[in-house]
């Protein structure tokens, strides 16, 4: 049995809002998620749907800015926000924003000195929703969405193709969707897979789309002055991929809007709707 610390809890939109910290043996430290659960939680299982936060960010970024519980609550849906990556000072980091700690790019590492405990595709896959069914009887792990932003919506968008029988929802705010052709996620995978080579593929969404496509509609939404958009960002590879390959996709370029959460708190509504419509009876 995994214990659970509770480190804060607040009500909202007659739900509740609670942080937590538990010992990950997966990653060989002490890992923060929250949880919101929604009123409907009160009367039985509910619908699980995960969000994945970007590069520098951590549970708090989403649940403290985007607004997701008025939605969350109006549809019965709980949102469960895990940490970007493993943190400690036992753990690998880099001065750089974009390597190490807060930037774990939701992978199994293989080299040095990442390895030991950066797997945080495993983490968000295996151990944490074993946590969460164990502590949680409400959540219903039946019934699985995910989505994120930025590096969060890269790790979505590909855990969701990888694992489509586990999460039948899928959505994201400015994904990075072709990480092995932009900057962030050479860097990343260079440091954390080593040299280009087929790993590279199997964490690259539009890689993965060409092979494995799945009966999902992805909702993605990306604001047209993203400071990222042409660097980092690069949409239009994605959706030519998913139209070459028969992956439904709902691309959406908003005019006007950045890469921040003044953004993501704008259109969240849209995106858990598009989860509860899949996701609830």
């Amino acid at each position: 049995m995994t214990y659970l610390t509770t480190v804060s809890s607040w009500k909202s939109f007659g739900g509740n809002l609670s942080v937590y910290d538990h010992e990950s043996p997966l990653l060989g430290c002490p890992m923060r998620f929250a949880v919101y659960s929604p009123p409907q939680a009160e009367d039985g299982p509910v619908p699980v749907l995960w969000y994945l936060s970007g590069l520098t960010c951590s549970w708090a970024n989403v649940m403290e800015k985007s607004g997701l519980q008025r939605a969350a609550a109006k549809h019965g849906l709980m949102v469960i926000a895990p940490d970007t990556s493993p943190r400690g000072e036992n753990v690998p980091d880099d001065e750089a924003y974009d390597l190490g700690q807060g930037a774990g790019f939701y992978l199994t590492a293989t080299e040095a000195p990442w390895a030991t405990h950066y797997r945080m595709d495993q983490y968000v896959v295996d151990e944490l929703p074993a946590i969460v069914a164990e502590a949680f009887p409400q959540a219903d792990m039946g019934k699985q969405g995910i989505f994120g932003h930025s590096m969060g919506g890269h790790g979505a968008i590909s855990l969701h193709l990888k694992n489509p029988e586990r999460y039948t929802t899928c959505s994201a705010f400015s994904p990075i969707t072709s990480p092995a052709r932009v900057p962030w996620g050479q860097k990343a995978f260079e440091a954390y897979l080593g040299p280009v080579s087929i790993a590279w593929e199997q964490y690259d969404s539009t890689e993965l789309v060409k092979e494995r496509q799945t009966k999902a509609t992805i909702l993605v939404d990306t604001g047209t002055a993203d400071s990222f958009l042409e660097r980092e960002l690069k949409p239009q590879i994605f959706i030519d991929a998913c139209e070459m390959h028969g992956q439904r996709l709902d691309y959406r370029m908003r005019e006007g809007y950045g890469h921040d959460y003044y953004f993501i708190a704008t259109f969240m509504d849209d995106h858990i709707a598009h989860h509860a419509l899949g996701l609830t009876d």
